[in-house]
């Protein structure tokens, strides 16, 4: 005797099949999302420069070394500071020298006039150029 599904039994199956194609491009897409960083670190302090001064969280997860999975979040919450306290003007130098740089200070001028400046570590990971939002080591 043959079975014919049942309208229930296909849609079960179409539901199924539908399930692990999405499932399937999900992997995809993470498996060739591309590596965070830049190949120089004179296209990062550009980079990160502009993404400060636009206020781009987007472009500036792209830039740090933090969990893949909390880039985006950290960039937002971090932007949304700068936003808060009208950072504008910010500019980027590197330490010890602009060729191999291990640290950075970020300054620039907030909405009430004042100044602002800070460190950050470089880092270089896989040959891509990175900035870590923690302090420097000496």
């Amino acid at each position: 005797m043959i079975d014919i599904p049942t309208r229930r039994t296909a849609t079960v199956a179409l539901a199924i099949a539908i399930a692990v194609v999405w499932v399937s491009v999900i992997t995809v897409l993470i498996a060739h999302q591309p590596d965070p960083g830049v190949g120089s670190p004179g296209q990062l302090r550009e980079d990160l420069a502009t993404a400060l001064n636009r206020h781009d969280a987007e472009a500036l997860s792209e830039l740090i070394d933090y969990p893949p999975a909390a880039a985006g979040d950290f960039a937002k919450s971090y932007v949304d500071t700068l936003v808060g306290r009208g950072a504008h003007d910010v500019t980027v130098r590197f330490a010890p020298d602009d060729v191999s740089p291990t640290s950075a200070t970020v300054s620039g001028k907030l909405g009430d006039g004042s100044t602002f400046g800070y460190p950050v570590a470089i880092a270089v990971k896989d040959r891509l150029w990175l900035v870590s939002f923690t302090p420097p080591l000496p």
